[in-house]
């Protein structure tokens, strides 16, 4: 089981690093080589990330922005989001089961079940 997540998470990260060297993204190609490596990544820069279909279980993304980012589909069973900014983040899809939200910028966020909340505008 470890081993789908990390590929399922390595195919989503080189997309990334991919969109990331043609300047279409934002984010810090070590901040996702940080969560690829250790399944945490406290106060990251992931905005605009395509992360959609990864395996983020228990991950620790306290702080993180991942606003922008691209989670559809992507397990966050657990997932420590403790004042994450979520915002503009699709989630359609995603696995939220025990996530951990408090704190989190929901503005413009697409949840999984497809609606848009504005909670946190």
């Amino acid at each position: 089981h470890e081993r789908i997540r990390m590929k399922h998470l390595q195919s989503a990260l080189t997309a990334s690093i991919i969109l990331f060297a043609s300047g279409a993204s934002a984010f810090d190609p070590d901040d996702l080589k940080a969560l690829e490596t250790t399944n945490s990544c406290v106060r990251c820069d992931l905005r605009e990330a395509d992360l959609s279909g990864a395996e983020l279980m228990y991950a620790n993304l306290f702080r993180t922005n991942l606003s922008g980012a691209n989670l559809t589909d992507a397990s966050l069973e657990g997932a420590e989001l403790f004042n994450a900014n979520l915002s503009g983040a699709t989630l359609k899809g995603s696995n939220l089961s025990g996530a951990k939200l408090k704190g989190a910028i929901l503005c413009n966020t697409t949840m999984p079940d497809g609606s848009v909340d504005n909670s946190g505008c």
